[in-house]
């Protein structure tokens, strides 16, 4: 069964075009290193009224939104095999300096789930 990595991260809007350029390099390197998919959403209707809504959730400030992440893999092992090429390769490293970082990385929620229902 194939096993997903979850994020959730609060963004300010200001800072969604370099994020989005961060995305789009990131992806190609998971996705070349073994992801079977790697997709990064912009919170668009974040009002609810039956659940607690994202924004609340993930403590947004004002001038903020919420980012939903997942990257799918094969199982489990495959997704340590495919993190551990990731956290290895130059290009990300290059990518991750933490003091030019256009998000909050103490901010983000992020986790490994097993898939329990698949339609």
């Amino acid at each position: 069964m194939a096993y997903i990595d979850g994020f959730v991260l609060p963004i300010k809007k200001k800072n969604l075009p370099a994020y989005w350029r961060l995305a789009r390099k990131s992806a190609k390197i998971w996705k070349e290193l073994g992801a079977l998919e790697y997709r990064e959403c912009e919170g668009d209707d974040l009002a609810s009224s039956f659940a607690l809504p994202f924004p609340k959730m993930a403590r947004c400030k004002p001038g903020e939104t919420v980012l939903f992440s997942w990257i799918v893999y094969k199982n489990k092992a495959h997704r340590n095999r495919v993190t551990a090429k990731v956290m290895k390769d130059p290009r990300i490293a290059a990518m991750c300096d933490p003091n030019n970082m256009p998000f909050d990385v103490r901010r983000m929620a992020c986790g490994g789930f097993k898939i329990a229902v698949s339609a």
